[in-house]
């Protein structure tokens, strides 16, 4: 069997429509390894042929259920590509419940770094590959204010996904 030109040998992809735009839910067969927004109507990886599994259709049932507030939190077994530092700051992010949200400063303590390390958890936090799944949306600054996001639309998209959960902004 021939692969698909520009696909990635042994990853599947599906793309889902969302009230924040198209989502490309990506995999191994065994776990979701890239959840990404669409950013300007583009996709991440569009070479990679569409091509479904288990593990993302329940990734997109359950994007579905948490866009219409069914959802608190998800139950999907996750591979995300990083570095050591990078996993655990993603990690401690995922334990941000649902409804709340933590700074960067805070994140970096409960990972035994000072409040100096704020930009390097920054960097980490916007490096985040499942974005929604991995809440990187629940991290603001220290003042409350939304310093960026790399998903979907930027700023809009972190509002939309605040606001859904009920989160406080600046």
């Amino acid at each position: 069997m021939s692969e698909a030109p520009g696909s990635v040998v042994g990853m599947h992809r599906i793309v889902v429509d969302s009230p924040v735009g198209a989502i490309e839910i990506v995999g191994d067969g065994e776990a979701v390894t890239e959840i990404t927004i669409a950013r300007g109507g583009r996709l991440r990886r569009p070479g990679l042929g569409v091509e479904s599994d288990p593990v993302l259709e329940r990734a997109a049932e359950q994007l579905a259920e948490y866009f219409a507030g069914e959802r608190l939190d998800f139950d999907l077994p996750l591979a995300p590509a990083g570095t050591g530092f990078q996993r655990d700051v993603w990690q401690r992010i995922s334990a941000i419940p649902y409804g709340t949200a933590a700074t960067y400063s805070r994140v970096g303590a409960d990972l035994g770094f000072p409040a100096a390390a704020s930009r390097a958890i920054g960097a980490a936090v916007g490096a985040n590959p499942i974005t929604i799944v991995i809440p990187c949306h629940r991290v603001l600054a220290a003042d409350g204010r939304i310093t960026g996001y790399s998903g979907g639309e930027g700023i809009p998209t972190k509002r939309f996904l605040l606001d859904l959960e009920g989160i406080p902004y600046r």
